[in-house]
């Protein structure tokens, strides 16, 4: 033990640079890894953790129909708690109207307090007796720059201007400007913030009260967010007894937990990224600090050799060769752990972090305490094997078991190719053993690995950015819409949309009515679009199938479909207003139009012809239509001069861009994470080559030697270290590339399952023509330093110690 510890003594003093270097590299990859494990678990949590705190609803129940009486439903033995709230807005002075910055004002004080009791995250909640305070979410004091102390004037109508204009369309409002007093920042499952949102501002019931007729028209109705007894599990009977009660089964119940369910899918995609980040990292490091060790012991080799010649055990030799790097691990572990608890300020990430109920540093026991523990014992049994390995190989001079020959270096010999190349082929191909051993199969992992996740990577990243930036990937083929009617009334003359189809810039209109109609089986609600095409059709993006012909077909949205279990081909029963269910054939599932009433309402829903809804329901809940635009005209000119029309003939319809698709936005957020990951494969596939080459030329010495006592001249050695770096990078190529290319196409049909989009094989054509050329520059980059030593090796020192 005493010579150990003397020789850790004057070790550690002569290459404190190393070790200090080996404890930043394991502070640096810690970190990382900790930092991505810890994120991810605590993303994929995150909505958990915030329902456990905040009483979420159940249900949101949506009759659409002013003066509804909640009462009885209030009454139902079902209900464990409800509150109401307007679906209305009104604009916020200084701040965009169309950012839609008031949502859900509260009808009474049970919302926030006995449903949706929300998270505080800075100050406190708005009192429902005070009608110039509000509370707002996180995005808003990103989007805005008002927090908690700061004031916002609302703008409202006079009750002569709401009364007049019973659509959203509407004047400059003239009528009171009460100010309200930010008093808290609040989150909830339904109080979050959406993907494209630019956050909320929530008022309190008093201002519904004390200016009503400014802020209600004729048209004006309420939502219900509701808590049943049962959870999720009473919905379905719950549905039932609210037809049976209120005589309607065209009331749009929606489920919030499947919703939930939803974002958490979304949340666990981050998550899983996340951990093949710190996966990748972990093995990055691995290589990184694996060969930083092998280097470390291999340096003390020689004095080690000669200490047990002098009596040193071979237990003492390890234990002295394992204590440098152990002094290097305990401060470096300790600082990664430091290191990965304040970058947790910055997660979770993606749609995890607005449902994170306790943003802001968070520690995480598990995964630090036992990541720290992981990483002395792994560094401890690295550095012991590779200690153990130096102490026990063999003496010099003697010579290893003959290599392993390789087909394609025999091959290359057969061609008679140059000495270099079939030298260099073989350094590549051929490992060895013992003194000699090169890693090659690292190496060829690594560049194979590298590849495959810089082209994967890339391949899925064109997917996320094709789809985010093409409105037709969920559905939405056009580029306005024109909302007519509600409520069974039209606000504009019949012929509105048939006059729109006539304009000079438009090429497609569909004049559409929608109701929610109920799946008899499962009780599952559907919001159903009537096809009507006036003039040329809209194009329908569908999955499977075709449009529905007669009033007995349908198309179902893919989550709809999935939901029920049905495919083309499937008979579905319906039941609407008429009183009467009708057998529904499945002829194609496809995307609906989404709507701003709800989440991912493109995959959820239903076409039918018009003589299906005419079969189905009394009158429509709205009445729209989407209009195709001329490619290269300019939809806003189009939405004023349409408007304008509409206004001249004495309609009050409303022309306004669709409402974003709501997925488009979810998976724009997942783009740079698997970048991030193929960055870290990359730099896996640099160190693995690098170390490849650096090892081939140390331990291969003695060949390149020979060669170079038999003629080989410096610049032929270095071609050795070039071929060897080219060889290992056409590898790569070779099989990094069509893996990669399916690997990054699979990742993203899984996404485009789940989100749900319509699937396009995803092409990368950069990333596939400059692969190629950078991997070959980057590996001969790589081999420059390795081929200058090797280059200038000292033969007749070379030989000699040989």
């Amino acid at each position: 033990m005493a010579a150990a510890w003397a020789w850790f003594r004057l070790d550690a003093a002569r290459r404190w640079r190393s070790l200090a270097a080996l404890g930043l590299l394991i502070a640096v990859a810690g970190a990382v890894v900790l930092t991505a494990v810890a994120g991810a678990r605590r993303g994929d949590s995150a909505l958990g953790r915030l329902s456990a705190r905040t009483l979420p609803a159940t249900a949101t129940v949506m009759p659409f129909q002013p003066g509804f009486d909640w009462a009885p439903v209030r009454a139902m033995p079902e209900v464990e708690a409800l509150a109401t709230y307007l679906d209305t807005s009104f604009a916020l002075a200084g701040i965009p109207e169309q950012d839609l910055a008031v949502g859900r004002l509260p009808e009474a004080s049970e919302l926030m307090r006995t449903v949706e009791r929300p998270v505080v995250l800075r100050g406190r909640l708005a009192d429902p007796a005070r009608a110039d305070e509000a509370v707002v979410t996180p995005r808003f004091v990103a989007s805005h720059g008002l927090g908690v102390g700061d004031t916002v004037t609302a703008l409202l109508l006079t009750p002569e201007q709401v009364q007049a204009n019973p659509t959203i369309t509407g004047p400059e409002p003239a009528g009171p400007r009460p100010v309200l007093h930010i008093v808290g920042v609040i989150r909830s499952p339904v109080f979050s913030d959406g993907p494209q949102s630019h956050g909320t501002l929530v008022p309190t019931p008093a201002l519904l009260r004390r200016y009503r007729p400014n802020l209600l028209d004729r048209t004006s109705w309420s939502d219900g967010l509701v808590r049943l007894r049962g959870g999720e599990a009473a919905l379905p009977a719950f549905t039932a007894r609210l037809a049976a009660l209120t005589g309607r089964s065209d009331i749009n119940v929606q489920n919030m937990a499947e919703q939930q369910r939803h974002r958490q899918r979304a949340a666990a995609f981050e998550a899983r990224w996340l951990l093949a980040f710190g996966a990748a990292a972990f093995v990055a490091a691995l290589v990184l600090i694996g060969q930083a060790l092998v280097r470390y012991v291999g340096a003390s080799l020689a004095d080690l050799q000669v200490l047990r010649a002098l009596g040193m055990t071979r237990a003492q030799s390890v234990l002295a060769a394992v204590a440098g790097p152990l002094l290097a691990t305990a401060p470096g572990a300790g600082v990664g752990i430091a290191v990965a608890a304040v970058a947790s300020r910055w997660f979770p990430i993606g749609s995890a972090a607005n449902a994170e109920p306790a943003p802001g540093l968070d520690v995480d026991p598990l995964v630090l305490g036992l990541g720290g523990l992981l990483t002395v014992a792994l560094v401890a049994a690295a550095a012991a094997a590779a200690a153990r390995l130096a102490v026990g190989s063999a003496r010099p001079g003697q010579r290893t078991s003959a290599r392993r020959r390789s087909s394609i270096a025999a091959a290359a010999a057969g061609a008679h190719l140059p000495v270099p190349v079939l030298v260099g082929a073989r350094f590549a191909l051929e490992p060895s053993r013992g003194p000699l051993a090169v890693p090659v199969r690292p190496a060829l992992f690594g560049a194979v690995a590298g590849v495959l996740g810089v082209v994967a990577a890339f391949t899925f990243s064109a997917g996320v950015r094709e789809a985010a930036g093409n409105p037709e990937r969920f559905g939405q083929t056009w580029q306005l819409e024109a909302w007519v009617g509600f409520g069974g009334t039209d606000f504009t003359s019949a012929g509105l949309l048939a006059a729109v189809a006539r304009d000079r810039d438009v090429i497609a209109v569909n004049d559409w009515r929608a109701a929610v109609a109920t799946d008899v089986r499962s009780r599952l609600p559907l919001e159903l679009y009537s096809y009507r095409p006036v003039g040329r059709p809209v194009a329908v993006v569908l999955t499977a199938g075709r449009m529905p012909a007669a009033a007995n077909e349908t198309v179902l949205a893919p989550a709809s479909a999935a939901a029920l279990g049905a495919r083309v081909g499937s008979t579905v029963t319906l039941a609407g207003t008429t009183g009467t269910p009708r057998a529904m054939t499945l002829t194609g599932i496809g995307f609906v139009p989404a709507g701003s009433h709800c989440g991912a309402c493109e995959a959820t829903g239903a076409w039918v012809t018009d003589g299906g809804f005419d079969a189905l329901f009394v009158t429509f809940q709205f009445h729209g239509g989407a209009i195709v635009v001329r490619p290269g005209a300019r939809v806003d000119e189009v939405t004023t001069r349409l408007q304008r029309a509409a206004a001249v003939g004495g309609g009050e319809a409303l022309f306004a861009p669709p409402f974003p698709p709501p997925g488009a936005a979810e998976i724009r957020r997942v783009q740079a994470l698997p970048l991030a990951l193929g960055a870290f494969l990359a730099l896996l596939a640099i160190g693995a080559v690098g170390h490849a080459l650096a090892t081939a030329v140390r331990r291969r010495r003695h060949d390149l030697a020979v060669l170079r006592a038999l003629g080989m001249t410096r610049r032929q050695t270095r071609g050795v270290v070039v071929t060897q770096a080219s060889v290992l990078a056409v590898t790569g190529l070779a099989f990094g590339v069509p893996l990669g290319l399916a690997l990054g196409r699979t990742v993203w049909r899984v996404v485009a399952d789940y989100t749900p989009l319509f699937y396009v094989p995803p092409v990368a054509p950069w990333a596939l023509l400059l692969v190629g050329p950078v991997v070959l520059l980057v590996a001969n980059l790589l081999a420059a330093w390795p081929g200058r030593r090797a280059a200038r090796l000292r033969i007749g020192d070379v030989l000699r110690a040989e």
